[in-house]
């Protein structure tokens, strides 16, 4: 059947056996290729059949789908003329994991985090309906996004409205951990309206056919049925707020679903289509451990064991640090939006359960619920992907740095991460952390040093922002020094080398590192002096906030040549920093280079590719 498909009319020809023989052809085909290439895979099995019945009803040429997040968007691209382009997934120049405008029409609107496609759909369907336009809009949308206050607003904006549009919820019980919290709680009564309608259906024609009573006696028990309903369903939110509620539907019956997606397209208002899905769908092991899959890198597909051995790494390091500072600290808590294994939370919870706290996909309530604590006393630690902390950005302002309170901000995959492209590079952190007064921004060179910067971090008694990048150490640089971390202190890693009467030295040059780039620095300093006269040391910068101006100006001073290196966007962080203060100083004769990523939203790739290409 997949051989057959090269857009969705292919796949309107197909009738029902046929499409479960495809989705079946799907389902083998998104695994073999990302257990070559890695990617998102629990959540992409999980949606076969509903993708099916989606371009099976709708016409996306002329119809709107936005996936929220996105990540779930692998059938799409096979049914929407993407099968071969599919075997290149994530790789440099090849097919990205998410919608992207640029690959196709049918990707109709770029996601990549969550909770933004309700918003994103209204907007459609109200410029559709300002121009004077008949077509369908459709929002995707796990129930794990539902944790994202601006899933919420939306849902609020639509059912107000009275907009036609249609929400599709996908409810698979898990975001990218296990779904937690009073909505989760809400959609798990929802779930029971499913044996509910089934039984109501059946009574009621039973009850038809009885001569004389029978019609009566079913409006009878539909005003019965509806108290029932209450008692069964007490808040039935998503009608209460202006709703066509459907469902639950089992999402993985591709006829029970194009029934229901057919009967939505007759209400001339919002609908919410409750979907039921079962993440990793088709692979045993994927299903067993959705979390584990939800983001994966190559992986062996008889035993789920990855093909690369993993090592240790910048998470890891953390979570077992924060471990061992909580034992000696009490006050010490950590919060996680919904990424507790990814950012290495998952021992802290087991052994400090009473002081750990997962609140779903919500990074503003994750850093003003932060706030709370630290001004009752308490010392919370809060790791967030680098890409995520901008969803945050307000509340790290309004609620910590204006009050100076001590939150830990961790963030996570700074600088380029590679594979899930522009929308996830963590290039921005330092670039606006640096405009918040109050904030000391610090960037650990090796494993060692952040370990040294959480304690100082969690005793300083002020807001600090913690940077470190995905993946481990640099293997081929090994620092065998560790100054201790004092507020706003630089590091020399590497000294001019003293000079030589039989080798004199022409030109000394500095060079300013932050982060996993002083790693990069020393590389650079022996390469230099290699196939130079030149004499080179290499500064680790340590802290953007406040930033060691004394060692900066000296430096500069001694020096004919400076380069400043840095795994972040080369707008308002380390080179400009740089910049300023030679400025400010008026030192005019020194030559300054710069390597960072250019004023641009980078691709995706591998990060040695990315690197090679824009460092």
């Amino acid at each position: 059947m997949l051989e057959k498909i090269n857009s969705p009319k292919d796949l309107k020809k197909l009738n029902e056996e046929e499409k479960k023989q495809l989705a079946e052809e799907i389902r083998k085909y998104i695994l073999e290729i990302v257990s070559e290439n890695g990617g998102h895979l629990a959540s992409n099995l999980g949606v076969v059949e509903l993708t099916i019945a989606l371009h099976s009803v709708f016409d996306v040429s002329k119809d709107k789908i936005i996936w929220d997040v996105g990540h779930q968007t692998y059938v799409h691209k096979i049914l929407t003329g993407r099968k071969e382009a599919l075997k290149t997934l994530r790789q440099f120049g090849g097919i990205a994991g998410f919608p992207k405008t640029r690959e196709s029409e049918t990707d109709c609107f770029n996601t990549g985090h969550s909770s933004t496609s309700i918003s994103a759909a209204l907007g459609m369907a109200r410029a559709r309906d300002l121009k004077g336009e008949n077509h369908n809009v459709i929002a995707v949308i796990g129930d794990g996004a539902l944790t994202g206050g601006m899933a919420l607003e939306g849902l609020n904006d639509v059912g107000f409205s009275k907009c036609k549009m249609t929400v599709i919820l996908n409810d698979n019980e898990m975001s990218i951990s296990p779904n937690l919290g009073g909505l989760n709680k809400f959609l798990s009564k929802l779930r029971t309206k499913k044996l509910y309608t089934k039984s109501n259906i059946s009574v009621k024609k039973i009850i038809w056919k009885i001569p004389g009573i029978g019609k009566p006696t079913v409006k009878i028990i539909q005003r019965i049925k509806r108290s029932i309903k209450q008692l069964i369903i007490p808040k039935m939110f998503f009608e209460d707020i202006g709703f066509t509620y459907l469902g639950p539907v089992d999402g993985h019956n591709i006829t029970e679903l194009e029934n229901i997606l057919r009967l939505s397209q007759q209400v001339q208002t919002p609908v919410l289509i409750h979907v039921l899905t079962k993440k990793g769908k088709g692979y045993e092991i994927a299903e067993k451990s959705p979390d584990k899959f939800h983001a994966t890198g190559p992986f062996n597909i008889e035993t789920g064991e990855p093909k690369k051995p993993k090592s240790p790494d910048y998470s890891k390091i953390f979570g077992k640090k924060l471990i061992e500072l909580a034992e000696k600290n009490n006050k010490i808590v950590a919060i996680t939006a919904s990424m507790k294994d990814g950012t290495g939370l998952t021992e802290f919870q087991k052994q400090f359960p009473e002081r750990f706290f997962d609140i779903g996909i919500a990074e503003q309530h994750a850093v003003t619920l932060a706030a709370g604590m630290a001004k009752e006393g308490l010392i919370p630690v809060v790791p967030i992907y680098s890409s995520f902390y901008q969803r945050a950005y307000d509340q790290v302002i309004h609620d910590v740095a204006i009050q100076n309170l001590p939150v830990v901000l961790c963030v996570d995959r700074a600088g380029l991460v590679g594979a899930d492209g522009e929308t996830h590079q963590g290039l921005l952190d330092m670039a606006f952390f640096r405009l918040v007064p109050n904030l000391t921004i610090m960037a650990p060179k090796d494993f060692k040093e952040l370990e040294d910067m959480l304690e100082f971090a969690t005793n300083l008694q002020k807001p600090v922002v913690i940077r470190y990048p995905r993946g481990g150490e640099d293997k081929n640089i090994k620092f065998e020094i560790h100054d201790e971390i004092n507020l706003g202190k630089a590091e020399v890693v590497k000294e001019f080398n003293i000079d030589n009467e039989d080798k004199p030295i022409k030109e000394k040059v500095t060079i300013f590192a932050i982060g996993k780039s002083v790693a990069k620095a020393i590389s650079l300093a022996k390469e230099i002096e290699t196939n130079s006269e030149k004499n080179v040391q290499v500064i680790n910068i340590r802290f953007l906030k406040p930033i060691d101006r004394d060692c900066i100006i000296k430096a500069l001073r001694e020096s004919q040549k400076v380069i400043t290196i840095e795994d972040g966007t080369i707008i308002n962080g380390l080179a400009t920093a740089v910049k300023e203060i030679m400025a400010e100083e008026n030192i005019t004769n020194v030559n300054l280079e710069t390597h960072a990523c250019p004023d641009k939203f980078i691709e995706h790739g591998s990060v040695e590719e990315l690197e090679k290409k824009y460092w």
